[in-house]
């Protein structure tokens, strides 16, 4: 896991909203990275649910939420469109994010952790956890 303080790499990918390039939110807006295991199982849908149910908060600190794990678009595709989630689901099907951002695998090696990340506007790791730290949690990192 990388540790707060560290500059973000920087990426771009694929996702349920179209391409994305970190460069382009660095210096606008703060990021949080969500690596989680798996589309559409119940720990990962409950951790999204509650980031899109307060999503507003999210926009309200000048920040965007982007969901990473390996899953083709297909299946992101329509576990964002089951859940109605206004933020984009990344591919990261050749596994480069999960390493840039040192994520570990569990379960065999078969799943990546899940780790959330809040990138600061400066484009600097102001926060790194392990889990599924409540989304109030990440909220008051993002007002201080």
């Amino acid at each position: 896991m990388l540790q707060t303080g560290t500059k973000a790499p920087l990426f771009q990918a694929n996702s349920t909203l179209g391409p994305i390039d970190l460069r382009d939110y660095v210096g606008k807006k703060n990021i949080v990275l969500i690596f989680y295991p798996g589309d559409d199982t119940p720990v990962c849908t409950k951790q999204l649910c509650a980031v899109q149910d307060n999503y507003a908060d999210f926009e309200h600190v000048d920040t965007v939420v982007f969901g990473v794990n390996p899953a083709e678009l297909e299946k992101k595709q329509s576990f964002a469109g089951k859940f109605g989630y206004c933020f984009p689901l990344l591919v990261d099907a050749d596994q480069t994010i999960r390493q840039a951002y040192d994520v570990g695998k569990i379960l065999g090696l078969f799943f990546q952790q899940r780790i959330v990340y809040i990138i600061g506007k400066n484009g600097t790791i102001l926060y790194a956890k392990k889990g599924n730290p409540p989304v109030s949690e990440l909220l008051q990192v993002l007002s201080k």
